[in-house]
């Protein structure tokens, strides 16, 4: 019988089989228990007194760590404007990562309802989509936009990721219709509490599964690629061919990303982020 991890932590784990999606308390097989197990693994086995006995962990097509998850499809990263403030540079790390692991992102700004002026979203909405991803305004609150969103998760493996604080359970709520546990926004730090210990993949219309992930305040980029790959992974730089192919988009001469930059056809702030991530200083950034 062939199954599908919905549920880890560091003690237990569920499946939820893949023909009549009943869900089992699952162990490992004496044989396999030296291999780690995820949510997002497929599996297969057969139930023995109402538990789930995981016979082969099937091949991954890809793990991810923070949060580890495997076999995901596709990654909504959340963020907010306000409540927690925008950091455009932690996001420009996390779409690095992702794109790295070979995910399409999709960026969700949340919590539009605490804005009484938009032009901030939509400056930054602007240059996200200028840069080439897919940017959606929702709140959760309001449920404002949730239906749109909805159409990047039907039967797909799905994570709501990004930072603390950001409403990734408020949104996970009103996608299935069930109330997730939600963390405080801390008023002190403007920093989100952990409330998600354990890793938890929910089904949602028929064979689509979403998972609501730990939030974190910090993500490097090159704790997963080695730095001089990161320029691979910031998609806009790659409309442009530069003199040398290896080009770091730093010091070298004739640089076509540097003089899109100083055109205004690439936006400041994501090259800002770049650089900060390179641990480099241009001095003749225009802005």
């Amino acid at each position: 019988m062939k199954a599908l991890v919905t549920y880890r932590s560091a003690n237990a784990s569920k499946v939820t089989t893949l023909d009549d999606f009943k869900l089992y308390p699952s162990i490992l097989r004496k044989k396999i228990k030296k291999h780690k197990l995820y949510a997002g693994d497929f599996v297969e086995g057969e139930v023995v007194s109402d538990q789930f006995v995981i016979e082969k962990i099937e091949p991954r097509k890809n793990l991810l760590t923070r949060p580890p998850v495997a076999n995901v499809d596709n990654v909504l990263i959340v963020v907010a404007i306000k409540s927690p403030d925008f950091d455009n540079y932690l996001l420009d790390n996390f779409l690095a990562v992702y794109e790295y692991k070979g995910l399409e992102p999709v960026i969700v700004f949340n919590k539009i309802d605490l804005l009484k002026d938009r032009s901030e979203l939509e400056k930054w909405m602007k240059i996200y989509k200028e840069a080439g991803y897919e940017v959606n305004a929702v709140s959760a609150l309001e449920e404002e936009g949730i239906e749109t969103i909805k159409n990047y998760i039907k039967g797909q493996i799905s994570i709501l990721a990004g930072p603390s604080g950001v409403g990734k359970s408020s949104i996970l709520s009103r996608l299935l219709g069930v109330e997730i546990k939600v963390g405080e926004v801390s008023e002190k730090l403007k920093r989100g509490r952990h409330t998600t210990t354990s890793v938890t993949l929910y089904r949602f219309d028929g064979d689509s599964f979403i998972a609501d992930t730990p939030g974190f305040s910090k993500v490097d980029a090159t704790y997963f690629m080695d730095k001089r790959d990161v320029r691979l992974y910031f998609r806009e730089f790659n409309r442009y061919r530069c003199k040398y192919p290896d080009c770091t988009h730093t010091n070298e001469p004739g640089c076509e990303v540097k003089e899109a930059v100083k055109r205004g056809e690439i936006a400041c702030e994501r090259f800002k982020s770049y650089l900060k991530i390179m641990g480099y200083y241009w001095e003749e950034l225009p802005c």
